[in-house]
């Protein structure tokens, strides 16, 4: 079988429709910023490499520190004017832009799939969890609003690259909703030309949205460390969280800081190999380039054989490759369970991790080749890694402790429930974790020792959208908690001497389940 990129999908005929679409924001060779209502030829143009195939692309147009801080000084203007406008007229607003987004969801989809290699199904996921997010708070904000006001500045967003849409847009569509002008770092990996397209579209309907691309180094005074800011909203990795969290310990700033953790799936007296199986092969969703992404699995070591039973037919069955190839001009999308790695780069770091690991007496349990994924002719596929499963990761490697961020999961086998325990909490702290055990008073009775946010009984847990809570434990979180009525109360001002939920280094405290 031959396969060729889809028709209308090569990135020359899907730049220059989002050239068509925002002539505004997009010039013939480069991208803008955009702050104080206007598009900027500040920055020093680049270009970046798209995960798909290794071509140029356009890339981030990067603001030096004196620019940022001017956008910022604007997005505070603007927070003052907005702050003072109607609940009805900013949800007039926002639901306008949400109808143009939608309007344009396949080309953003597409941009997605160029910048950061997602599948199509993927891609459009993310855009329409966005519109379908932000549309729920639409109707439900009035009742979380009681009581309540905008903060004193504009939320600062610095987020990384997997979820643009999703995540980084959905969260500041919310914050001007609830009152606040948003300003967001185009992710330096990733994402800013489908970030650009969205922000130009949304601020044709008067919504105050800044978004600026720079180095963390050189834009960190602006976005994190300056008094004009009334909210930090990061999401990332727990090195940079880390010194964030350090810049704000005294400042008092309100902050959402969402870091990394090892998310792990325990097995324990389970039987169920089926259901187990399918999740397992759901789990490569995107290549476990996810922040709630199970890479490691804590294993009754009586039950070792039943597990891999049930894990190597599902890593076998995994399809990657090129998400716009295909065998016929009018064939679809191919469906795949992923496409590449962000980068050659971030490729490179996980073969060198994986054979680390090996050398140093992991056991090689499964090593998917290359040569069985989907690619075009002769196309580079450096930044595309097949799915790797290593037993019993040597503590000194990073597999054993730290999130690979990629489609290679390791395996801890253990012998007691306090084994079990210390294998699922070892990396101070996660998002989301799950049991597979057949008795639910047991899987509770472990879900309560597990350091992590979410523990799902039999299934996995995800970030979750609408009402649906999110936050982390241990460092896998900083700050206020996340989702529904939290996220708004997380970007505005309450009572006197009120406090969001959250885990901060002061103390910790959860919301009633």
């Amino acid at each position: 079988m031959t396969l060729a990129g889809k028709p209308g999908t090569s990135w020359t005929d899907v730049y220059g429709r989002a050239r068509a679409a925002a002539p505004e924001a997009f010039d013939s060779e480069r991208l803008l910023n955009y702050w104080g209502g206007r598009w900027r030829a500040e920055g020093t143009p680049s270009q970046a490499t798209s995960p798909l195939d290794g071509r140029a692309i356009v890339g981030p147009p990067k603001l030096a520190a004196p620019d940022a801080t001017r956008a910022v000084r604007a997005g505070l203007n603007e927070h003052r004017t907005w702050s003072t406008a109607s609940l009805a007229e900013r949800k007039q607003r926002v639901l306008a832009a949400l109808d143009e987004l939608a309007a344009r969801r396949d080309l953003l989809a597409l941009l997605l799939v160029w910048e950061i290699g997602k599948t199509w199904k993927s891609a459009t996921a993310d855009v329409d969890r966005c519109l379908d997010g932000v549309r729920w708070y639409c109707a439900e904000i009035d009742g979380m609003l009681a009581g309540r006001r905008p903060l004193r500045g504009p939320v600062s967003n610095i987020a990384s690259w997997n979820y643009p849409m999703s995540v980084l847009m959905h969260a500041m569509l919310v914050q001007a909703l609830a009152g606040n002008a948003a300003i967001a770092k185009a992710p330096t990996d990733g994402g800013v030309n489908c970030l650009t397209l969205a922000t130009a579209l949304v601020a044709r309907h008067g919504l105050p949205l800044t978004l600026v691309s720079g180095s963390g180094a050189e834009l960190s005074d602006a976005l994190v460390r300056s008094p004009m800011i009334g909210c930090l909203s990061f999401v990332g990795g727990r090195g940079t969280g880390g010194a964030i969290a350090a810049d704000l310990l005294d400042s008092g700033k309100r902050h959402i800081l969402e870091q990394e953790g090892l998310n792990c799936w325990g097995v324990w007296e389970f039987s169920d190999w089926p259901a187990l199986s399918e999740h397992i092969r759901s789990s490569f969703e995107y290549g476990k380039q996810r922040c709630t992404a199970y890479p490691r699995y804590v294993v009754q070591r009586s039950l070792f054989d039943e597990f891999l039973a049930a894990y190597l037919p599902a890593v076998q069955r995994l399809t990657f490759g090129h998400p716009l190839a295909v065998a016929a001009p009018d064939d679809p999308l191919p469906t795949l369970d992923f496409g590449p790695l962000i980068s050659d780069t971030k490729a490179k770091e996980l073969r060198d991790t994986v054979d680390e690991a090996i050398g140093r007496g992991g056991v090689p349990i499964h090593r998917g080749d290359l040569a069985s994924g989907r690619f075009l002719p002769g196309q580079e596929t450096s930044a595309y890694f097949a799915p790797v499963c290593v037993l019993e990761p040597p503590p000194s490697s990073p597999l054993h402790h730290v999130e690979p961020f990629g489609p290679v999961d390791s395996i801890v086998l253990v012998d007691t429930e306090a084994e079990l325990v210390a294998a699922m909490n070892a990396s101070n702290g996660a998002l989301v974790s799950s049991l597979a055990c057949d008795d639910e008073a047991t899987a509770h009775r472990i879900a309560g020792e597990v350091q992590a946010f979410k523990v799902g009984i039999n299934r996995p847990r995800s970030r979750g959208d609408r009402a649906e809570v999110f936050g982390g434990r241990g460092a896998s979180w900083r700050g206020a908690f996340v989702g529904g009525e939290l996220l708004v109360q997380a970007v505005t001002a309450g009572p006197p001497g009120e406090r969001p939920y959250g885990h901060f280094p002061s103390y910790t405290l959860y919301p009633p389940a």
